[in-house]
C-alpha cells in the first residue's frame, strides 16, 4: 500500500511539474539557463568577474576562478569562491550608481537541456528528477 501511494504523488508530482511548465512557458533556454547557473553556483564552471567603475573606465576588480555570486540586500556583490577541493573565501563589492560588473563564462558549460529536479517539501524527501 505503501508503495502504491509513494508511486501515485510521484506521478501527481511529475503531473503537477509538466502543468507548472506548460503554464509558465517554460522553454529550452529557460531549462539550459537553469542549469547552466546550478552548475556555476556549485562550482563547475571557470568564470571571469569583471567589476568596473561605469563613470571612469576603471577596473576595480578582475577574478578568474570558479565562483558563486549574488548580489544582498546591502547592495553588495557576493563572490564566494572556490580556492582550493573544500576551501572557501568570501569577498564583497560594494555597487553603487557608478559600479557595474560582468560575468563570463570561460571554460563553457556542458549541461543537459532535459535535466530538472524539483523538491516539493524536502523533508518528506520527495524528490522528482529527470534524466534523458
Amino acid at each position: 500500500m505503501k508503495k502504491k501511494m509513494k508511486k501515485n504523488v510521484m506521478a501527481l508530482l511529475a503531473a503537477f511539474v509538466l502543468l507548472c511548465a506548460f503554464l509558465t512557458g517554460c522553454t529550452e533556454v529557460d531549462q539550459v539557463s537553469n542549469n547552466i547557473s546550478k552548475e556555476a553556483d556549485n562550482f563547475n564552471v571557470t568564470r571571469k568577474l569583471t567589476v568596473l567603475n561605469a563613470r571612469t573606465d576603471t577596473i576595480l576588480l578582475e577574478l578568474t576562478g570558479t565562483f558563486s555570486l549574488q548580489n544582498n540586500s546591502e547592495n553588495e556583490l557576493e563572490v564566494i569562491i572556490e580556492t582550493a577541493e573544500g576551501k572557501y573565501q568570501k569577498d564583497l563589492a560594494y555597487l553603487n550608481d557608478y559600479t557595474m560588473y560582468v560575468v563570463e563564462d570561460i571554460s563553457g558549460s556542458d549541461v543537459d537541456k532535459y535535466h530538472y529536479e524539483i523538491n516539493f517539501l524536502p523533508e518528506w524527501g520527495v524528490k522528482v528528477t529527470h534524466e534523458d
